[in-house]
């Protein structure tokens, strides 16, 4: 299953007991999973919730209001893909033999978190297989319908064939046999457009191919049309799908007869720059192309380079533009001689070369070496003059995570940029697997300085002064989190991500609000009455150590409940709601007062205050960071002010920055305002409110 952070798990839970259906979502969220949860306590509620939400997974104890035959039937009706899993406290064979009668996926034991666990991420992962596979079917069909446009109108005689039988045949292929229209030819064999003395051979493809053997790419024939006329041609088979069924596309192409040995020296010079004999763009690139396709099904690994010459534009003039092509031309020879039969070499642009070859990086780093040294080594003479020419390689290992051909193009052109930033002459591949092993040492000395922040002093609070607009005499800042790193102090950006995804967002929030406690009542000892606004996130929710924090750093301090502010996203709320409001219920017994930021972000975020009553909200950025942007808004801005107040709920703008923007605002009615604009966060709280 996707991180929590990636996905939002809409999960309809059938049970008679609401302390039960609480118990599991608990104990998917703390396993890390976002859920979304709906407990329909009626026939009609599930009727409701099926037909109007999307739902992922059913979970279904033994219920008296809305049995098992009902929720079946019922999802059963719905016509959507939402399997069942069935809660138990036993499992025996006769269960499980009725649960499969019965439409349910999957059995999970109730008391065996492990369990449920297990198959809730088994049966998502199987249920986004599907959804992909149907995208996928949709997909091929608007191809196939596109596909088959093109082909109608195509100049190209095609037809397909199914067990040697004609399907489907556009206008040209009608034409080059002499029919005159699909009628005429639906049901006759392939076999019949074939001229006699081929019609052994052919039979013998057709029993292969109807073996599942492989075509192949070209086959010659002289066909014969209806006229009985025969003409030499090219026959070229593609497996293929028409309308569902498999088949298999065929191209006839009329062939001239001419020297096979001049074709195919025709077709080398087609593949081959004229000026240096290596392959030319357009065919080293249908080698990469497979080359990625190639690893993409985790066949091998490749490496590309990219070969640049340093400073060509000042070696230019030196050499003459009459002799560019005899430098490109020597240059391509050295590095043909240097690599040999090792790589698919070619001219990639006006100046460059490109080299793709089998093996892992080291192989690549190695034969990246080995063409920079030839190139140092050598002195090339051009006509009467001669110039050492060194070069900047840049390159990318192709393996599973870097497997498209748009990705190995941007990486080697970054790396080669990177080659010649630093002077020339010089290599530069990038190697996926090492930026892995790079990255996870990266995030581990991260971890370990979260760790050693929250443990002693790594961290520090900045206070931002919020105003208020209506007069109140009030002193109320916003705090924000720095921590410690290399003797500097770095944004939340930096780290909180990384707590996130390592379990270290409950320790963060109880330094933050012990810190701000602390805060307050040293402010209070000095004489001054503070209140503070403080971020937490929902692994507070559940965490009762910061609960008994907040009390005893209360008492302790001697400091008011109502003094402190917390705040949390509007869509972590929503999507963690009853603990939300259980969380909300707790520190309210405090005094402590909890709010809504980034509010006015959701479709309907009013609609979360049926169900959730907060202190405060804090306007989305969208509404102020931009002044222009801010009068935009305006009209909602002043909607959600106006339904604020009329359920005695604050509103709180935050980013203004200049005068206008505040006149607008106050305007709208919002109660209190924050920005570069009133003043910057700071490491004292020392602001004149005035």
């Amino acid at each position: 299953m996707q991180n929590a952070k990636d996905i939002t798990l809409r999960l309809l839970i059938v049970d008679d007991s609401a302390e039960n259906a609480e118990a599991i979502v608990s104990t998917l969220r703390n396993s890390g999973i976002a859920v979304r949860p709906l407990r329909p306590q009626s026939p009609d509620e599930l009727s409701q919730a099926l037909g109007g939400q999307p739902i992922d997974l059913v979970l279904a104890a033994n219920s008296y209001v809305i049995p098992q035959a009902l929720l079946t039937q019922q999802v059963a009706a719905s016509g959507k893909d939402i399997p069942m899993i069935q809660l138990v406290d036993t499992i025996d064979v006769q269960l499980l033999i009725d649960a499969a009668a019965n439409g349910i996926r999957a059995v999970a034991v109730r008391q065996q978190p492990d369990h449920l666990l297990s198959v809730l991420r088994n049966e998502w992962t199987d249920l986004q297989a599907r959804r992909g596979l149907r995208r996928i079917e949709a997909q091929m069909r608007e191809t196939e319908r596109r596909c088959d446009a093109l082909i109608s109108s195509s100049r190209d005689p095609i037809a397909y064939v199914h067990e040697g039988m004609h399907i489907r045949a556009n206008e040209a292929y009608l034409e080059m046999f002499g029919f005159d229209s699909f009628d005429d030819v639906e049901g006759i064999s392939l076999l019949d457009m074939v001229a006699p003395q081929h019609v052994e051979d052919f039979k013998n493809l057709l029993k292969s191919l109807s073996k599942g053997e492989a075509p192949p790419p070209q086959y010659e024939v002289h066909a014969r049309n209806q006229d009985g006329d025969t003409f030499p041609a090219t026959m070229e088979f593609t497996a293929a799908t028409y309308e569902g069924e498999s088949c298999f596309q065929v191209v006839f192409r009329r062939r001239e007869e001419f020297d096979p040995e001049l074709a195919r020296e025709v077709e080398e010079l087609r593949q081959r720059d004229q000026v240096t004999g290596l392959l030319n763009r357009p065919t080293f690139m249908v080698h990469l192309e497979n080359a990625v396709a190639q690893v993409s099904r985790s066949d091998g690994q490749y490496g590309f380079l990219l070969i640049e010459p340093d400073h060509y534009a000042r070696l230019l003039p030196d050499i003459g533009l009459d002799s560019a092509d005899a430098l490109i031309g020597a240059m391509g020879q050295q590095l043909a001689q240097a690599i040999g039969d090792d790589a698919q070499l070619a001219r990639f642009g006006e100046h460059s070369f490109a080299l793709l070859c089998p093996g892992e990086y080291a192989h690549t780093a190695a034969i990246a070496e080995r063409v920079r040294a030839a190139f140092a080594g050598h002195v090339f003479t051009v006509g009467e003059r001669s110039a050492t020419v060194t070069v900047s390689i840049g390159g990318v290992q192709v393996g599973e995570k870097i497997a498209s051909v748009g990705q190995v193009l941007n990486r080697a052109n970054d790396c080669a940029r990177a080659a010649i930033e630093l002077g020339g002459n010089t290599v530069k591949v990038f190697d996926p697997g090492a930026a892995d092993r790079v990255e996870e040492e990266r995030i581990q000395r991260w971890v370990q300085r979260i760790q050693q922040a929250v443990a002693g002093d790594g961290f520090e609070l900045r206070f931002r002064p919020v105003l208020n607009l209506m007069g109140e005499p009030m002193q109320l800042y916003d705090t924000s989190l720095l921590m410690e790193n290399n003797g500097e102090l770095v944004g939340p950006a930096n780290f909180l991500p990384i707590a996130q995804d390592h379990e270290l967002m409950a320790p963060v929030n109880r330094w933050v609000v012990g810190s701000a406690i602390r805060a307050l009542g040293e402010r209070s000892r000095a004489g001054q009455r503070v209140h503070l606004m403080v971020r937490i996130t929902p692994e507070s929710f559940n965490d009762p150590q910061l609960l008994q924090l907040i009390q005893d750093g209360l008492r302790a301090e001697g400091v008011e409940g109502e003094q402190l502010w917390l705040q949390v996203s509007e869509a972590k709320v929503f999507t963690h709601l009853r603990n939300a409001q259980q969380f909300l219920a707790n520190v309210a017994a405090m005094g402590c007062k909890v709010g809504l930021e980034q509010f006015g972000s959701g479709l309907d975020s009013f609609q979360l205050l049926a169900h959730f009553q907060p202190a405060f909200l804090k306007l989305d950025s969208a509404f102020t960071a931009d002044p222009a942007q801010a009068k935009e808004q305006l009209e909602k801005t002043q909607e959600i002010t106006s339904k604020a107040q009329s359920a005695n709920i604050r509103t709180i703008a935050e980013f203004v920055a200049d005068a206008g923007t505040m006149s607008l605002l106050f305007s709208a009615g919002v109660d209190y305002v924050e920005g570069d604009f009133v003043g910057p966060p700071a490491a004292e709280m020392n602001f004149e409110f005035g």
